[in-house]
C-alpha cells in the first residue's frame, strides 16, 4: 500500500474513530438512565468503537514508518502521544469494568467521551496528516 493511500486512510478514518466513540458513549449514557437502551448490542458496538482506535494507531505507525524512516518529526510528537494515550485508555476503561459494575454505563459513557476527545485533540494537532 502506498504512503499516500495510508495517509488518506489515516486522515479520514480519524473521523470514524471520533463518531464511533461518541455514539457509543452517548448510547451508554442513555442506557444508564433508560432501560430501553440497555441491550447486548451496546457492548458489541462499544468494542467495535474502541477497536477503531487500535486500527487508527496501527495505520499511524505504518505511515510513520513509510514517511519517516529516520528521526521522528517534531510536529508529530504530541499527535502520536494522543494516539497511544487513547489506546492505553481504552485498555484501562476495560480493566475497570468489574470494579465499576454498579456504574458500568457511566464508565463506558464517560470513557467513550474521553476517547472521542483524545481523537479530536490528535486531529487538531495534525488535521491533514504528516
Amino acid at each position: 500500500m502506498s504512503a499516500e493511500a495510508v495517509r488518506n486512510f489515516h486522515v479520514h478514518f480519524a473521523w470514524v474513530v471520533v463518531a464511533a466513540n461518541g455514539l457509543a458513549a452517548m448510547w451508554a449514557i442513555l442506557a444508564h438512565r433508560f432501560d430501553w437502551a440497555r441491550h447486548r448490542s451496546l457492548w458489541w458496538f462499544t468494542a467495535g468503537a474502541q477497536a477503531t482506535i487500535a486500527v487508527q494507531v496501527v495505520a499511524g505507525v505504518v505511515l510513520r514508518q513509510q514517511l519517516f524512516s529516520g528521526d521522528d518529526p517534531g510536529h508529530l510528537g504530541f499527535h502520536m502521544f494522543y494516539g497511544f494515550v487513547a489506546l492505553i485508555s481504552a485498555a484501562i476503561i476495560y480493566s475497570y469494568r468489574s470494579q465499576m459494575k454498579p456504574h458500568l454505563y457511566l464508565l463506558y459513557g464517560g470513557g467513550g467521551l474521553f476517547l472521542m476527545g483524545l481523537a479530536l485533540r490528535a486531529i487538531s494537532l495534525n488535521p491533514t496528516g504528516p
